[in-house]
Parts: structure tokens; C-alpha cells; sequence
């Protein structure tokens, strides 16, 4: 079942959302030439990967993280992290109106808070019951 909906997932808004995660990513990298910015381009590629396939695999919270995930976090929030909020938003309401998409919207309103905040988490398998802290 989990690759029905990953494929289905990819297919309606997987590949757009993933999109997305890397333009931030590169603009994290690229556009604004800041040391401060980097941690925050690979965490954009990281949630791009875990936006492309995201049924089976879930969101942990890392043990050690600290101030500079929190710091990290607000400049994500200014710089990106709303609009792809918002994206995940939208596409979760839209998918909600079909009933093969309610698992899909569903799965879009989960993602939501690592958008938001993608620092000082980890994406981890969903058979796992006590993530290890890495």
C-alpha cells in the first residue's frame, strides 16, 4: 500500500513539492553566499528527498540539537519556510477534496511542521518505534 501511495504521491504533488525544497536549497547555496545559509540548503535537500517519497519514513526529533537549530529554524521560517508552508497547505486542501486524495492531503499537513522548522529533526524509517538520536 505504501508504494501505491508514494507513487500516486510523486505523481500529483511529490515531484512539484520536491522542486520546491530544491530551489531553496540552491538559493541557500548559491544566492545568498552566507556560511549561515548552507546548514539550512542541505536541510532543504534532505526534506526534498523525504518529500518524494514520504509514505513508510516519518519525523523524529534529533537529541542534540540545540541553539543554533533554533536560530537556524527563524532564518528558514523568513526566508522559505512559510511559502512552502503554504504550498503544503494548499496542496493538502486540494487533495482533500477527492477521496483518493485524503491520505495524500493528509500526508501534505504532516509535512508541514518540518517546512516550518526542518532543523533539529530527523527523517527516520516508520517501522522504527525509538528512532536513535544520530
Amino acid at each position: 500500500m505504501r508504494t501505491i501511495l508514494n507513487v500516486i504521491w510523486l505523481v500529483l504533488c511529490g515531484i512539484w513539492m520536491a522542486i520546491a525544497y530544491a530551489l531553496a536549497g540552491l538559493a541557500c547555496f548559491l544566492l545568498f553566499f552566507l556560511i549561515v545559509t548552507i546548514p539550512l540548503g542541505i536541510a532543504s535537500f534532505r526534506i526534498a528527498n523525504y518529500v518524494l517519497w514520504p509514505f513508510g519514513r516519518t519525523i523524529a526529533p534529533r537529541g542534540d540539537a540545540g541553539v543554533g537549530s533554533l536560530i537556524g529554524n527563524i532564518i528558514w521560517i523568513v526566508l522559505f519556510g512559510w511559502w512552502l508552508a503554504i504550498g503544503h497547505l494548499l496542496t493538502g486542501i486540494a487533495l482533500c477534496l477527492t477521496i483518493i486524495g485524503i491520505p495524500l492531503g493528509l500526508a501534505n499537513f504532516k509535512i508541514i511542521p518540518i517546512s516550518l522548522f526542518p532543523l533539529g529533526v530527523q527523517i527516520v524509517p516508520a517501522d522504527e518505534p525509538y528512532p536513535s538520536y544520530r
